[in-house]
């Protein structure tokens, strides 16, 4: 066969490490030797010996997802062999998490990751359910994280001196050490007006990395996730 199709461009080649990598801009492959999780659907082609089982989220987990809106839907992958994970075309990549280093991801930009890392779900703390109810997966442990974004991301760095302020509808993750709380930037006057659209946002301060997608959430693809 020839054609630009069958270039090197998009011909896939042999592995050359175990584990997760960027196999292009809009997909993740993973080397299984063991076990990995993955989102729910994601999985596009594989091949090898390879098993595939969702993973149960427990009582408390059905119950925490119920109140929150923000979950996982994982499946655990199992065997020998490799894995091809993407989802809605959107772009991919690959974060390394350290021992001892936290690292808060919103559910929706979560591919796959290692076994060796865990995850719980947790408030954003300054933004309860008072506040419009924000909750992020907090992911520990030592290994690396598979991120989908709509779009390249944008990576700001935050000091204690110069905080950054975020769409809450637009924020993908940030590392730890960061504190968060609401933010308004419109009066109430000003928002009986109308307003700008733009009332509230997620304020972080302190010593990291926010990062945001250059774009926000339509309300069916918030339901969706």
């Amino acid at each position: 066969m020839k054609g630009d199709l069958f270039s090197s461009e998009h011909m896939v080649q042999p592995a050359t490490t175990p584990g997760m990598a960027v196999e292009n801009a809009k997909c993740i492959r993973y080397t299984v030797n063991g076990e990995m999780l993955a989102r729910q659907g994601a999985m596009i082609a594989y091949r090898g010996n390879l098993q595939f089982e969702r993973k149960g989220q427990g009582v408390g987990g059905m119950l925490k997802r119920a109140v929150t809106g923000e979950g996982l839907p994982l499946m655990t992958v199992r065997g020998q062999g490799e894995a091809w994970f993407a989802h809605e075309a959107q772009n991919c990549f690959v974060v390394e998490v350290d021992p001892g280093v936290e690292f808060t991801v919103n559910g929706r930009n979560v591919l796959c990751f290692d076994a060796s890392l865990s995850y719980r779900i947790s408030t954003v703390k300054g933004a309860g359910i008072s506040g419009g109810g924000l909750f992020n997966s907090v992911f520990t442990g030592s290994g690396r994280l598979g991120l989908v974004c709509e779009g390249n991301p944008l990576v700001i760095p935050v000091s204690q001196q110069y905080p950054v302020y975020v769409d809450t509808d637009a924020v993908v993750g940030w590392t730890a050490g960061l504190q968060t709380s609401l933010h308004r930037s419109q009066s109430i006057g000003s928002m009986l007006r109308g307003g700008s659209g733009e009332a509230v946002q997620l304020m972080l301060q302190g010593q990291g990395y926010v990062v945001v997608r250059p774009s926000e959430a339509t309300p069916q693809k918030a339901q969706q996730h």
